[in-house]
């Protein structure tokens, strides 16, 4: 696999291997995709508690008309 930087990054990956803390370009690009990994599942845990959170509200609520609302809009939202 061949990827193209930005001289930016590609500076910014070399002085990383050049400071010791990584052996090669590579196990900064993998590292970089850990962290790129990460922080994708931890934004998508948010989304799906924020959804729970809001099914949960709307549940106790349904017996209101507020909660009907609540639950109309949910589905709008969230299909």
């Amino acid at each position: 696999m061949n990827i193209s930087l930005t001289p930016a990054l590609e500076q910014f990956v070399n002085d990383k291997v050049a400071t010791g803390m990584y052996n090669s370009v590579s196990e900064v690009i993998r590292e970089a995709l850990r962290l790129l990994i990460s922080q994708e599942n931890t934004i998508h845990k948010e989304i799906l508690d924020r959804l729970n959170r809001d099914i949960e509200e709307g549940l106790n609520d349904k017996k209101s008309l507020e909660g009907h609302l609540a639950m109309k809009k949910l589905m709008e939202k969230y299909g």
